[in-house]
């Protein structure tokens, strides 16, 4: 993250609750549903968990448990006020995209997300941290991520401008299959997809 970049209330407050805030109404709940559209399309079934990295506030939970009340959630942030705010309240643990290996996750989830997230994230952490979600990958991963070759508004503070083909190499080389907007299929999925339901095939 960009040094000295502190996501506290203040942060959270300005650009999620203000004039300035990045999602207008009602776009976090429309994700929120094609995530979980996607994931059982793929899946064949209801979606039953749901990891969330660099998840801030938690903010995809109450709209995942509005769709599916049983569904089992795990945010993980580094802020430190999202943690001792929502914590207890919306399942979050406190880390960075970089230390997935070191918070002892022991199982998979249905649906993965990284929203607005790795578009902060140096190169070094970004590679040691992605071969770690994926792992955690038991089906969709939604991986929301500007690019240099996107018309960016909004917090540009530590904004990394890396080509979308950059991305997309890095995915394909963790062993994601693109399928749709933001939507990757991790490897347990690999083999139940027909071609034309991805990009490519390996």
């Amino acid at each position: 993250m960009a040094a000295g970049k502190q996501y506290d209330q203040r942060y959270f407050d300005k650009w999620y609750r203000s004039s300035r805030r990045v999602h207008a109404e009602g776009e976090v709940r429309r994700k929120v549903a094609l995530a979980v559209a996607a994931s059982e399309y793929f899946l064949g079934r209801t979606l039953r968990s749901v990891l969330d990295v660099g998840c801030g506030e938690g903010a995809w939970q109450p709209h995942l448990r509005e769709l599916r009340p049983k569904l089992r959630y795990l945010g993980v942030d580094p802020s430190e006020y999202a943690i001792q705010r929502f914590g207890e309240e919306r399942n979050l643990r406190r880390g960075g995209f970089g230390d997935l290996g070191a918070l002892r996750i022991n199982r998979r989830f249905d649906l993965v997300v990284c929203s607005d997230v790795l578009h902060y994230v140096p190169d070094a952490e970004l590679k040691r941290g992605l071969p770690d979600l994926v792992t955690h990958a038991g089906g969709v991963v939604y991986l929301e991520v500007l690019t240099g070759d996107d018309d960016i508004v909004g917090d540009l503070d530590g904004l990394l401008r890396r080509p979308a083909a950059w991305y997309r190499k890095l995915f394909a080389a963790a062993g994601l299959l693109s399928a749709g907007p933001y939507l990757w299929l991790a490897p347990p999925l690999h083999h139940t997809v027909a071609e034309l339901e991805v990009s490519t095939k390996p």
